[in-house]
């Protein structure tokens, strides 16, 4: 099988990195290695992979501070959006294709968690990478009320485009389960279940209460 595909604990805050290969052209990116960078190029060597990516979903700390150990162990490129604080070598575009051998992997443009957010989509495979902009059965953070509004625009369009069936896999791991599928949190996500803009804006204000109040962590 020339996919190959790892979610890999890198520490912090529960934070996820995540290896994309391509077996056959023996090609890999890195998807934020953040602070266990060795982990993930462990696994690439172990697999006799060339990394040539690090795809970062955007320019947090605690998602790129393991750029420069990939970048000094490797010839990699950084490809990520250039809307944040981010100096990438490939400034990813909304709706551009990048590859992967022959993975091609397509750039959402997310913004609302941060300007210069993005999800990585594998249409072929039916994997999205999200990043800090959707958790399992949660979201991530905003800081300001214009930053939610676009999250909540950046979440439904991300409902409209990819297809029930993609698994979903985070940056965090901060749900009940590290993975879960469009279809899934489309039914149970309480932010992707509320109607509008109001009750979207409602939800974030009060979530703290929420979780209490439904027993969630």
């Amino acid at each position: 099988m020339k996919f190959i595909f790892e979610q890999i604990p890198t520490g912090g805050d529960r934070n996820f990195g995540y290896l994309i290969a391509d077996r056959d052209a023996r090609v890999a990116a890195l998807v934020d290695p953040s602070y266990r960078p060795d982990l993930l190029l462990d696994r690439a060597q172990a697999q006799g992979l060339n990394v040539a990516y690090i795809l970062n979903t955007h320019g947090h700390h605690d998602h790129t501070n393991g750029n420069a150990a990939v970048l000094a162990a490797t010839t990699a490129k950084v490809a990520a959006s250039a809307a944040g604080d981010i100096v990438p070598d490939i400034a990813l575009q909304d709706g551009q294709v990048l590859h992967v051998g022959s993975i091609a992997i397509e750039v959402l443009h997310t913004p609302g968690h941060c300007p210069d957010h993005v999800v990585f989509h594998l249409p072929e495979y039916g994997v999205a990478i999200t990043g800090d902009h959707l958790f399992v059965g949660k979201i991530g953070g905003t800081v300001t009320e214009e930053a939610t509004q676009q999250q909540f625009r950046s979440l439904r369009r991300i409902c409209q485009h990819l297809p029930d069936h993609t698994t979903v896999w985070p940056g965090h791991d901060v749900g009940c389960r590290p993975s879960s599928t469009m279809a899934w949190e489309k039914a149970t996500n309480p932010f992707l279940l509320t109607p509008d803009l109001d009750a979207f804006l409602k939800l974030k204000i009060s979530w703290a209460a929420y979780k209490t109040q439904h027993g969630l962590k």
